[in-house]
């Protein structure tokens, strides 16, 4: 008990009146011999199936008046793809998000999704694997700007290997390659 003092308060008072002892850090190594004790009082209660049940039964009907307010979440993207947890601003700045121009585009042979690019990061290339070769043809993308994760660590595959990503949004009825707004160049950080 004497060790449970700090976090269970109650329960070790009522050990000190039962023990009429002030239970202190010393008390742990000196054993009560020839000590008189007073009469036994339980320090608690045995909780019995039914008090559980019973409050079990008040939280969901307390979690039912909660959420009687509370809104259904809309139909939408959200509601089909959550939010993921919250990140702090440090986490965020990490990721180098530049424009880049896709200069080149090719299929990859024995890939059924992805589509080779090569990414012109203003007087530097890159060369990306990206999973939209169901909504893109090659030739549509050539000359085309988008946003890429620049920071990410090369990542071989087994095509070659990707350094970097393009940056998409999709849901079950296609993919979309992000574009910046016309007057962004090669390079430039996206803030």
């Amino acid at each position: 008990m004497v060790y449970l003092k700090p976090v269970l308060p109650a329960m070790a008072a009522k050990a000190e009146a039962f023990l009429d002892d002030n239970l202190s850090w010393n008390s742990a190594s000196r054993p009560l011999l020839n000590h008189r004790i007073n009469k036994f009082k339980p320090l608690m209660q045995r909780v019995e199936k039914t008090g559980v049940d019973a409050m079990v039964e008040s939280s969901r009907d307390q979690l039912a008046v909660d959420n009687a307010g509370a809104q259904a979440p809309a139909p939408g993207p959200l509601a089909d793809d959550p939010l993921a947890g919250e990140i702090a601003f440090d986490d965020f700045i990490k990721v180098d998000l530049r424009v880049a121009r896709i200069v080149r585009a090719t299929h990859v042979d024995g890939a059924d999704k992805l589509l080779q690019l090569t990414l012109d990061i203003g007087g530097e290339t890159r060369n990306v694997f990206s999973g939209i070769k169901s909504r893109y043809k090659p030739e549509e993308l050539e000359g085309r700007l988008t946003v890429m994760v620049a920071n990410l660590a090369p990542r071989k595959m087994r095509f070659g290997v990707s350094e970097g990503m393009v940056l998409a949004a999709g849901d079950k009825k296609g993919i979309y390659l992000l574009s910046p707004d016309s007057g962004a160049e090669p390079g430039m950080r996206v803030t």
